[in-house]
C-alpha cells in the first residue's frame, strides 16, 4: 500500500488544479511519481509540502507546482524525445518520463548524476538516460529534441539549446540575473525561433560554459528557489 497516496492527491488537488495546471496527463503524472523517493531522508515529512527542498552541493528539488506548470509548458506527446538540462533529484525526469517516449537528463555534479540515475533505475523509469556534462552544451549526440527543459536559471537562453530543438519544439527555460528570471518558452518554426515571456521565477544558478561561470558561483540555503 502507498501511504504518501492521499497527500500525493491533496497536492494535486490543492496545489496545481487550484493554480489552473489543467493538463490530465501532467496531473496524472504527478499523481503517480513518489515525490518522497527524490528528497533527502529527514526531509521526507516535507515532501509533498508547497515548496523547493534542498538536495545538497547547492541544489534543489523545485516546489511540485513550478514542476507540473514548467511540464505542462513543454507540452510533451507521448512519442516525444525530451531533454532536461538540470537532473538535481531526478524528479522532473521522473515526471517527463511518464509523459514522453525517452528522456534525457544533464548533470554537471557527479553525486547528483550517480544518485539519480540509480534512483530512477530501481523505481522503474527505464526511459530515462542521465549523463554527466555541462547541461549548458546540450546534448548534440541525440538531437534534435522535441521538448527542452532547463531547470536552472541561465543569463539568456544557450544558443546551443536552441539550435538542438526540432522543428515544431518547444523549450522552456528561466532567463536573467542570479537573483531573479522569467519564464521563457521558445519554439521552432522552420529556420524560425518564437520566444514568449511567461511568468516571473527564482532558480539555482546553470553553471557551464553557455551559463554562469563556476567561480560565481554561490550555495543558496534559501527555500525562494525553485
Amino acid at each position: 500500500m502507498d501511504e504518501y497516496a492521499v497527500v500525493r492527491e491533496r497536492m494535486v488537488r490543492e496545489q496545481l488544479e487550484s493554480r489552473d495546471v489543467r493538463d490530465a496527463r501532467v496531473l496524472e503524472a504527478m499523481r503517480s511519481v513518489p515525490r518522497h523517493e527524490f528528497v533527502p531522508q529527514e526531509s521526507r515529512n516535507l515532501a509533498y509540502a508547497d515548496a523547493p527542498l534542498p538536495i545538497g552541493d547547492g541544489q534543489t528539488i523545485s516546489q511540485p507546482y513550478i514542476v507540473a506548470f514548467m511540464t505542462e509548458l513543454l507540452e510533451v506527446q507521448a512519442a516525444d524525445r525530451i531533454l532536461e538540462v538540470g537532473t538535481g533529484s531526478g524528479y522532473q525526469a521522473a515526471v517527463l518520463s511518464l509523459l514522453a517516449g525517452e528522456v534525457y537528463t544533464l548533470e554537471r555534479i557527479s553525486r547528483l548524476a550517480s544518485e539519480s540515475r540509480a534512483r530512477l533505475a530501481r523505481l522503474g523509469f527505464h526511459n530515462v538516460q542521465v549523463i554527466e556534462s555541462d547541461g549548458s552544451c546540450g546534448y548534440p549526440d541525440q538531437a534534435p529534441f522535441d521538448g527542452i527543459i532547463v531547470t536552472a536559471a541561465a543569463p539568456k537562453a544557450p544558443t546551443p539549446l536552441k539550435g538542438q530543438l526540432a522543428d515544431g519544439g518547444r523549450m522552456v527555460v528561466p532567463v536573467g540575473s542570479r537573483e531573479g528570471q522569467v519564464l521563457e518558452r521558445w519554439t521552432r518554426r522552420g529556420d524560425r525561433l518564437e520566444e514568449e515571456r511567461i511568468a516571473p521565477v527564482a532558480f539555482v544558478p546553470l553553471v557551464g560554459e553557455h551559463g554562469w561561470p563556476p567561480d560565481r558561483e554561490v550555495e543558496t540555503k534559501k527555500w525562494r528557489w525553485f
